[in-house]
């Protein structure tokens, strides 16, 4: 399958499967001594691999936010594993709760002073249907954890972050990890997508807001990763047969 540029599969000539030498945590260029850095979803897949490379690129700080205590231990230990002196906070919440959210921000405030990278990772999805077959209780969690928890980190760490970026006098980056169903529009995967896309348009107008104050915010498309959440995909995607999908232009009216 062919895919327009605007998906991120054509931006570079190379695609990689695993770490690369330019890209290696412990490499000295790369290194993030000092920093504290949030990930949210750490327990496996894409957010765990996300802690333990900060882990390796030395940061003072891992911050781990997940709804199941269990895997937090865990990545804890992993963590150590790989650095002893590193401070690790565990958190068990449900990122859709703004006042859960919002005790984490004075928590890390209170304990930490300061935060440098805030990554939202966690995300989930439903069965795919087409919308007048699914169930609207399942659409909405859907749109409601890609969504409105990456929106309630972002306003609750902003001013943390904002005094970091002014106190330390460096960037401060907010990484929003999307996907490429930010930018396709496929059947039965409303949900995901639309919530996907929204992220993108929050990541936009996040830098526009804060950009001045120090504050590097992106969204990051991390290519086809196989994890618990992608294996709930359909058959087809998992086994590169042909599915339609239609390309939405970021140019399109």
């Amino acid at each position: 399958m062919s895919y327009p540029p605007h998906t991120g599969y054509n931006f570079v000539d190379t695609l990689h499967h695993s770490l690369y030498p330019a890209i290696n945590p412990t490499k000295s260029e790369l290194s993030q001594l000092s920093k504290v850095v949030l990930v949210t979803g750490p327990g496996r897949g894409i957010g765990r691999s996300i802690a333990l490379r900060y882990a390796e690129s030395g940061v003072a700080c891992i911050i781990l936010c997940s709804r199941t205590a269990s895997e937090l231990d865990d990545v804890e230990q992993a963590i150590k594993k790989i650095n002893a002196h590193i401070r690790v906070h565990k958190f068990s919440i449900d990122i859709t709760e703004e006042a859960k959210v919002l005790a984490v921000a004075e928590a890390v405030k209170k304990e930490e002073g300061r935060l440098d990278i805030l990554v939202n990772n966690a995300g989930t999805g439903d069965p795919w249907n087409l919308i007048a077959d699914g169930v609207t209780e399942d659409y909405w969690r859907t749109v409601t954890v890609n969504f409105e928890g990456p929106y309630l980190l972002i306003h609750s760490f902003l001013p943390l972050m904002v005094e970091t970026a002014k106190t330390t006098r460096a960037i401060v980056d907010v990484v929003n990890i999307s996907s490429i169903g930010a930018t396709v529009a496929t059947p039965g995967a409303s949900s995901y997508q639309v919530s996907k896309l929204a992220v993108s348009r929050l990541t936009e107008v996040v830098q526009v807001e804060y950009g001045s104050q120090g504050v590097n915010c992106v969204a990051v498309h991390p290519g086809g990763v196989l994890t618990e959440l992608s294996k709930g995909l359909p058959a087809p995607l998992l086994s590169c047969e042909s599915i339609t999908i239609h390309f939405s232009s970021p140019h399109s009216g």
